[in-house]
């Protein structure tokens, strides 16, 4: 395997942005956004990029913990498809087009199809949620995501009494994404969720971050935040969205089973074979910040935990 541990960053010295509320149309930000994607996604560390969003602050299902500055969350990535370090994202992904977009809805459901981006999204409310961001190597940061509630989106397509889960692909195209002319992963990119984890409320289509169009190192123009799993359940420009009725196969479940399983829940007590899951590093805390408890459920516990009652979250890790 390729993931390794991350080496000591310098604390950014960059602040948060300012983000804004409001709301507008998803199409006309959109359409705004093609024109920042064209240019090299590393000049976005800079500060913040891409068209503006207009949302309401979700304050509910967020968290009060201060953000990771721009440059943080939009230089230090795990993006695969674009290479295996953590800058490779932001110094590749800018050859990734991200209009026109499309995602096709399939599967066990009664209303499937294929639709443009703005079509899939224009019917519900842009809101900004604050998650905390836990990865599986052991670093965790805190970003403010712009997005919709997944689960209002499935339901529009109906899914039948056969959908027992969700299943997620994205964009397999070497010539954009030049990760993917290595045999690091089974391309395309697969993830999956229970159909009850994602249509939960915290669950969320995420379109942006600080209040902008995503860049395309954190997954433009459509990404999965599913925010008391590890990241890598969490998949980035996604183009196909099944239901299906069994559970379906994952990339990283796929290319190590004894590693990394279908639940991915944040679980202190479940070790990486490789490494311990019971302490974290936040990115951006400093050379000599002490690292921090892992949380269950990334702290997600009091709303998620009665989603696995019963389970063995050690056997279904």
């Amino acid at each position: 395997m390729l993931i390794q541990r991350p080496p000591d960053i310098r604390p950014s010295e960059i602040t948060a942005p300012e983000v804004y509320a409001g709301r507008r149309r998803f199409l006309a930000a959109a359409v705004a956004a093609a024109a920042a994607a064209a240019a090299p996604a590393a000049l976005g560390a800079a500060g913040p990029s891409g068209a503006e969003l207009r949302f309401r602050r979700n304050a509910e299902l967020s968290t009060t913990e201060a953000p990771n500055t721009w440059e943080d969350v939009t230089t230090y990535n795990n993006y695969y498809e674009f290479g295996t370090d953590k800058s490779d994202p932001a110094e590749h992904a800018g050859r990734l087009r991200v209009q026109p977009w499309s995602v096709t809805i399939g599967g066990e459901c009664e209303a499937g199809g294929r639709l443009a981006l703005e079509d899939l999204l224009k019917p519900h409310a842009l809101e900004e949620r604050v998650y905390r961001l836990r990865c599986v190597e052991a670093w965790s940061m805190v970003i403010p995501w712009v997005g919709v509630p997944l689960g209002e989106v499935l339901a529009r397509f109906k899914p039948t009494s056969k959908a027992k889960y969700v299943a997620f692909r994205t964009l397999n195209d070497a010539a954009q994404m030049p990760g993917q002319r290595y045999p690091v992963l089974d391309w395309p990119y697969a993830e999956g969720l229970r159909i009850d984890e994602a249509t939960h409320p915290l669950a969320l289509l995420a379109v942006g971050l600080y209040g902008r169009a995503l860049p395309n190192q954190n997954g433009a123009p459509l990404r999965l935040v599913v925010p008391w799993k590890y990241g890598f359940k969490s998949i980035k420009a996604i183009v196909r969205i099944d239901f299906t009725e069994r559970m379906p196969a994952t990339s990283w479940s796929r290319a190590a089973s004894n590693e990394y399983g279908f639940y991915a829940n944040v679980n202190p007590a479940v070790d990486h074979p490789r490494w311990s899951q019971k302490t974290e590093r936040r990115i951006g805390a400093g050379l000599f910040a002490a690292r921090q408890p892992t949380l269950p459920f990334n702290g997600y516990a009091t709303q998620v935990a009665a989603l696995y009652s019963g389970m063995d979250l050690r056997r279904n890790f």
